[in-house]
């Protein structure tokens, strides 16, 4: 088991050199600059504002790492896909991200968190491609879940699915960072993939 509670942030990393060099497993979430991913690892910690959530998106611009209880890193990716960044931003945005993926060894599990209600963009199926090429095993989180009408559901799930060219073995789980829908979910695959290691 996983104490969640035991979560504290130990640094941004701006340079290869920041990233932690210890060997525990590293969960890596992605995503959208305005797709709640603060809010989504807050809601796995059932934490109100231990990721920070930032009024403005596009902020985070750093790769955070936070490690639970001793075991694990959840691993913040900086938001991509946000206008107003400029090109230079942007830039070093892509070279941190290539540096990340390409570093041997260190992501164990990915996440990429998506908004349900919408169908991905050219970003976000970009993202996806990274996360496939890494042959790193991954899931999509679906967010906003609350947002949409059962009706949809289905309808939502197979436009991600489709979307992202998602292999049948890539989960894509809906979720609801504001009710918790899913957090049992992931919660299970981070368990499953961290007991492997």
């Amino acid at each position: 088991m996983l104490n969640l509670h035991k979560a504290e942030f130990i640094r941004s990393a701006v340079k290869t050199a920041d990233f932690p060099q210890d060997p525990l497993p590293q969960i890596v979430f992605a995503g959208k600059s305005n797709v709640g991913k603060s809010s989504t690892i807050n809601r796995l910690l059932n934490r109100k504002n231990f990721a920070r959530v930032g009024n403005e998106p596009g902020k985070t611009i750093h790769i955070n790492f936070f490690r639970i209880d001793e075991k694990v890193y959840f691993v913040d990716l900086p938001g991509y896909g946000y206008a107003k960044v400029s090109k230079k931003e942007r830039d070093r945005w892509g070279r941190l991200m290539d540096e990340y993926f390409a570093s041997e060894d260190m992501m164990t599990l990915g996440f990429q968190i998506v908004d349900i209600r919408h169908k991905p963009t050219a970003d976000d199926v970009t993202m996806a491609n990274w996360f496939l090429q890494t042959g790193v095993p991954f899931a999509i989180i679906a967010n906003k879940h609350d947002k949409i009408k059962k009706s949809q559901l289905e309808g939502s799930l197979q436009t991600i699915r489709e979307t992202l060219h998602l292999p049948e073995n890539v989960p894509v789980i809906p979720f609801s960072a504001e009710k918790g829908t899913g957090r049992d979910e992931v919660l299970a695959l981070i368990l499953d993939h961290i007991s492997n290691e």
